[in-house]
């Protein structure tokens, strides 16, 4: 057993770049900001309509385009770090509830506890209906068997069929708001990096929706849209149903 009672992923943002960032995220996502907290009111939650919170942002002094990391909710945090650093994290941060850690190919991920309980739904716009629900990791070549390798074994979650060899999706946790699926990159890059996914009922329509409100798009697949967000942040809007 894993003991990951929960995940969330934290959108991190230059703060020069955070407001726009986070009045874009809100709107897409049918949320409202928290009030800030953190020594420089640097952390912030998306509170979804219904159900649990499961996206944060923080504002860093500096980050390139782009900056995602998670954090796992558990009851047992010293447990849960002490097994994530046999299968090979890298520790560089422990304070008083919670553990910040580098999967073994280099994508920051944190320790907390306070889990949630209640995965949100969809949400229904004109026209039609969206949910975050995917974090994917971006996985150069030469590192893939081992971080894909790393995430099952700590999390526990098998492995879920993919119809590509680009891709490989471990089976959502029981009640998890975001499923994880791992790409390998066609070229090499220094460390993996992660990107959000949403799910949605009309992708032609979800895309003119967030375009309306400030992204661009970046690429068309047969699968997807890849778009950026105000601060220049990537994420994709597939086909997959809500």
């Amino acid at each position: 057993m894993s003991g990951i009672g929960w995940i969330t992923a934290f959108l991190d943002t230059d703060e020069t770049r955070a407001s726009a960032a986070e009045r874009f995220w809100c709107a897409l996502t049918g949320s409202e900001l928290s009030a800030r907290r953190g020594s420089r009111g640097e952390f912030a939650t998306l509170l979804p309509a219904d159900g649990d919170p499961f996206l944060r942002v923080q504002t860093v002094v500096q980050s390139p385009p782009g900056g995602l990391h998670l954090d796992l909710h558990t009851s047992d945090i010293d447990g849960l770090a002490a097994r994530a650093e046999q299968l090979g994290a890298s520790t560089s941060y422990h304070e008083l509830g919670y553990v910040v850690l580098g999967s073994p190919g280099g994508l920051t991920f944190c320790i907390v506890n306070h889990p949630g309980e209640r995965q949100p739904g969809p949400v229904s716009w004109p026209g039609g209906r969206s949910l975050v629900d995917q974090v994917c990791l971006d996985i150069p070549p030469s590192r893939f068997e081992a971080e894909a390798g790393f995430w099952r074994r700590l999390t526990g979650w098998p492995e879920a069929g993919t119809d590509s060899g680009e891709f490989a999706r471990l089976a959502r946790g029981e009640g998890q708001p975001l499923q994880i699926l791992f790409q390998r990159l066609a070229d090499e890059q220094p460390v993996v990096t992660a990107h959000l996914d949403l799910a949605c009922d009309d992708r032609s329509a979800e895309v003119a929706r967030h375009r309306d409100l400030g992204a661009s798009v970046v690429r068309r697949t047969d699968g997807w849209t890849t778009l950026r967000d105000p601060s220049g942040r990537e994420y994709c809007v597939t086909d997959r149903p809500c």
